[in-house]
């Protein structure tokens, strides 16, 4: 087995630094190697205790991946770690000019939609991908460089609301092509 501690954090479960700004492409070799040795398959001939041991560190490496793997959750997680709430759910106070760009990006996918403009949609999707991939990057300083926890619970609080409207977009594209 991996370590008996299942207290440790994410980072350290996947002998990762703690920052935003991660490897991928390590975090998924750590993930299979992880995999490879806590699989419940290896253990089916042991206990009753060793299997189910082996099911939890199973599930606790998974729910790490997934974790590290979303820089959503990843920053949500990062500022958990450091006692920060980022209050996604009760602190909806947004600049001006971030809300105005979602009534107008949800304005645009419901006309995009209503009209069936798939050249729209797409349009709308890179640059809600853009808005996001540029939301990380500010995250990703907040976090790593300037370690700014108020700043960073903002900026998470933006992303899911980015996230969100990316996820409609593509229920959007499914409802079009259905």
């Amino acid at each position: 087995m991996i370590s008996s501690d299942f207290q440790q954090d994410f980072f350290s479960l996947f002998n990762l630094p703690r920052r935003f700004e991660i490897d991928q492409a390590e975090l998924d070799r750590k993930y299979r190697e992880l995999q490879a040795q806590v699989h419940p398959d290896k253990f089916a001939h042991l206990s009753d205790t060793e299997r189910r041991l082996s099911v939890q560190w199973a599930t606790r490496v998974n729910e790490a991946y997934q974790t590290l793997r979303s820089p959503l959750a990843r920053g949500r997680y990062l500022l958990a770690l450091q006692g920060v709430d980022t209050q996604e759910e009760t602190n909806t106070a947004m600049p001006v000019e971030f809300l105005m760009q979602q009534m107008e990006l949800r304005e645009a996918l419901e006309a995009a939609l209503q009209s069936k403009d798939m050249a729209a949609l797409d349009a709308l999707e890179a640059q809600v991908k853009q808005t996001i991939q540029a939301l990380q990057q500010q995250l990703a300083l907040a976090l790593d460089e300037q370690r700014d926890d108020a700043a960073a619970a903002g900026l998470v609080r933006k992303l899911k609301f980015m996230e969100k409207i990316a996820e409609e977009i593509a229920a959007a594209f499914d409802e079009l092509d259905s």
